[in-house]
């Protein structure tokens, strides 16, 4: 018998390093640990969930799926978590730009790669790389929502604009369904006055999209990475961890 499908989301920020990846694997890693079957897409050229779950080098990978090269299910690994899996990435990917150039409707390689093994998931999360080129339009365009991790800081208001000015056009042009699923606070600092004002900012504007669960600044999330285990395995009981379980609480909520 099959899983009843749920849910295509693309982790997405032009910005680098804020949490977007971590969200993406610490998020599936509880949902999995709920009982949900997730699948990761690493997208992301410099492979970092790859490697956040112990899959960075493992082949094939989403390269070799995009090129035609490989089938879909055999790039499709497992994880140190039950029911949590990953599709891995390459340095190769950054080649795409390129290669792709001159691909009839390359906007839309990855929704028909995935269109083959998406019904046996739960939950599949694309991490996106930290720009707005072809890759991160490929997400756009394979997923149903967009999950927006923002560091509380003053410049994520204007990369929150921007993205969403990105995520409208890929609305009008490839993908009219897409919705924005939800943005994320990350990296937060209780004691700096400025991060409460962003909350306070982004929560006055977008309301109920934005998730009441934040995630706070936090070593052990940092760390995890670098022993291929999401934060679930690597400290359970670290202040990171309980976040993402209470994040994961609240997207399994929303429905």
């Amino acid at each position: 018998m099959g899983y009843t499908f749920r849910m295509v989301v693309v982790f997405a920020n032009q910005k680098g390093g804020v949490g977007k990846t971590t969200t993406a694997v610490n998020l599936g890693a509880y949902l999995a640990e709920m009982g949900k079957r997730v699948l990761l897409v690493d997208f992301d050229p410099q492979a970092n969930l790859s490697s956040s779950v112990g899959a960075r080098g493992k082949l094939p990978t989403i390269y070799e799926v995009l090129r035609g090269d490989a089938e879909i299910s055999r790039a499709i690994h497992a994880t140190p978590v039950d029911r949590l899996e990953v599709i891995p990435s390459t340095i190769h990917l950054t080649g795409a730009n390129v290669e792709l150039v001159d691909v009839e409707g390359r906007e839309f390689l990855l929704k028909k790669a995935l269109s083959e093994v998406k019904a046996s998931y739960d939950y599949v999360f694309i991490d996106s790389p930290p720009s707005l080129g072809v890759l991160t339009v490929n997400g756009l365009v394979a997923a149903e929502t967009v999950y927006i991790p923002l560091q509380c800081e003053y410049f994520a208001l204007e990369g929150l604009s921007l993205l969403l000015s990105t995520v409208d056009r890929v609305r009008q042009r490839f993908n009219p369904s897409l919705t924005i699923g939800g943005i994320i606070f990350t990296m937060f600092d209780s004691r700096t006055r400025l991060a409460h004002e962003v909350v306070e900012n982004v929560v006055g504007h977008f309301g109920r999209k934005v998730f009441r669960t934040i995630i706070p600044r936090n070593v052990r999330l940092s760390e995890a990475p670098s022993h291929g285990l999401p934060i679930n395995l690597y400290d359970p009981g670290s202040i990171g961890a309980k976040s993402y379980k209470k994040l994961a609480e609240e997207v399994l909520s929303r429905g």
